[in-house]
């Protein structure tokens, strides 16, 4: 079962997604252990990040639901399961490959999480269900990243928050340039080594220096209607967690209204 293709996305986009989608289902058997290779287990501590992230001046013991979009292989949606274990946490991804993974390693660990088949552009679920919505390293494979951002803030109950990880294009310096060969010569020769396919790891670069640096994504997340967009760099830039909000009700008064589970994150560096 496939997630129903978007008839309204320009040709080009529609490729793209069906492209994204068939490459990450043949690449899931192999997913986790080139994830931790070729970053070299630095993934752990950028999810490890986002998950104090998610719920940063959330008080314990509040049943709050969280989505992983584009959850993969559920790593994210594990740790936030793991961190919150009163949370509802559903994990969403449109390749069943990643998700069957994920499953696997959810009954492994006895940690209960739904994992849906959906697509990011055109998410399962009502307007206003979630408390927080995270997606790791899954945005820049969007068709249409601005919708996709859209459809975040509509799920979204007011006042909820939003966490990104990404890899933005590499950093500017001496750092960023040996880490731009790694990423451009090394990455894809090791991952379609190991993988089998060679295309994938070959289009994740081609990604990332496509993808929006870090100002920019936060300018996007802010016209997509989010309010309160901060970033902060990880590990040299290498990675780059976001964080933003979707705007509260505002009071008869005027005065806004905060959403029941919504807290401020002032630790973020804007």
């Amino acid at each position: 079962m496939k997630p129903a293709a978007h008839s309204d996305l320009p040709p080009e986009r529609a490729q793209k997604a069906a492209q994204v989608q068939a490459m990450f289902g043949a690449i899931a058997r192999r997913y986790d252990l080139l994830n931790g290779l070729l970053s070299a287990g630095f993934d752990r501590r950028w999810r490890a990040q986002a998950t104090r992230a998610a719920f940063r001046g959330l008080p314990q013991g509040v049943p709050l639901r969280v989505l992983d979009v584009a959850t993969g292989t559920a790593d994210l949606a594990l740790a936030l399961k793991r961190a919150r274990p009163q949370a509802e946490v559903v994990g969403v991804d449109f390749a069943e490959p990643m998700l069957a993974i994920g499953r696997r390693k959810a009954r492994a660990r006895g940690l209960s999480v739904r994992l849906e088949l959906g697509d990011g552009l055109a998410l399962p679920y009502g307007d206003a269900q979630f408390d927080v919505v995270t997606i790791a390293y899954g945005l820049r494979n969007f068709a249409d990243i601005d919708r996709g951002l859209r459809e975040f803030l509509r799920v979204l109950r007011p006042g909820g928050r939003l966490v990104v990880l990404e890899f933005p294009p590499p950093p500017k310096g001496l750092f960023g340039r040996a880490f731009r060969f790694y990423f451009l010569r090394v990455l894809p020769r090791l991952g379609g080594l190991v993988s089998g396919r060679g295309s994938a790891y070959r289009y994740l670069p081609a990604s990332v220096l496509a993808f929006p640096d870090p100002q920019a994504l936060a300018a996007r997340i802010a016209a997509a209607g989010f309010v309160g967009v901060r970033f902060r760099l990880q590990t040299l830039g290498v990675s780059a967690l976001h964080t933003a909000f979707k705007p509260p009700l505002p009071a008869p008064s005027g005065d806004a209204v905060q959403a029941p589970h919504a807290a401020t994150d002032p630790k973020e560096t804007p």
